[in-house]
């Protein structure tokens, strides 16, 4: 079974992307991150066309998150994540063949210091606390999406320039850290632990050309489904397609 994470970066604007690297990968599980798309402006349609049912929060802005599965539609057990307001939840769950998936987005936080840094701090809080509801269910779980942090100096390309980004402070690291730490596994560095892995390049400087990459993408697994991974992997050459997102494609396999 295979599960991937794909922040599209507009659904919409870009869906032509989407539809092509459905096609090409074939996912079991897709989680997408930043719709840029409210409830009603969900392309369903077109994404059951493409032979997946879908689960979603549609948000205006970049908050909206949706879970894809293919040949069926996810069983929908919570849209929004307790403890947050419903305009910054940022998170989706459905039950997929056995499994519960958390999709979520979490908040940027920059600028540091400020309100959407403190805020940043408070999400990561309520996930820690709610994840740690989610490992005492009787059945795999995955939380899987765009965390918005690089957990360690190995993922990202420059550390030194990143040491005043909301993405790189230690409060998030060691807030990150804090929830791997309650009983989740990080998917890449349990089968790479030291290897560069990036997932994210920006659009300015020919970053993706000079792979000058984060790993902000992540792929967190309880203790029951870790021990059933197998491979995990970036498509990297998505990020290399005209008009496509700054974020590439994700993905882990199980055995089930």
């Amino acid at each position: 079974m295979r599960i991937a994470t794909y922040n599209v970066n507009g659904i919409n604007g870009r869906l032509d992307i989407l539809l092509r690297w459905l096609a090409e990968s074939e996912p079991d599980v897709v989680c997408l991150q930043e719709l840029k798309a409210p409830q009603a402006s969900f392309p369903q349609k077109a994404i059951e066309k493409a032979g997946y049912g879908a689960v979603w929060l549609g948000q205006k802005a970049w908050n909206g998150v949706a879970i894809l599965q293919r040949g069926d539609t996810p069983v929908l057990t919570r849209r929004g994540l307790p403890g947050i307001h419903d305009e910054e939840s940022r998170y989706v769950e459905a039950i997929v063949n056995g499994l519960l998936i958390g999709c979520l987005y979490a908040p940027n936080g920059n600028p540091w210091p400020g309100t959407k840094f403190k805020k940043k701090l408070q999400w990561f809080k309520a996930l820690t606390a709610y994840g740690e509801q989610l490992l005492d269910m009787e059945m795999p779980v995955a939380l899987v999406g765009d965390f918005n942090v690089m957990p360690t100096d190995l993922d990202v390309y420059n550390p030194a320039r990143w040491q005043e980004d909301a993405l790189f402070r230690p409060e998030v690291r060691k807030a990150y850290h804090a929830l791997l730490a309650s009983g989740w596994t990080d998917s890449v560095r349990r089968l790479h632990p030291d290897e560069v892995i990036y997932t994210f390049w920006k659009y300015l400087r020919q970053a993706f050309e000079r792979d000058a990459g984060l790993r902000i993408d992540h792929c967190l697994l309880s203790p029951d489904l870790a021990t059933r991974l197998v491979a995990c992997g970036v498509d990297r050459h998505v990020r290399g397609w005209p008009k496509t997102s700054d974020h590439a494609p994700v993905w882990v396999e199980f055995e089930l």
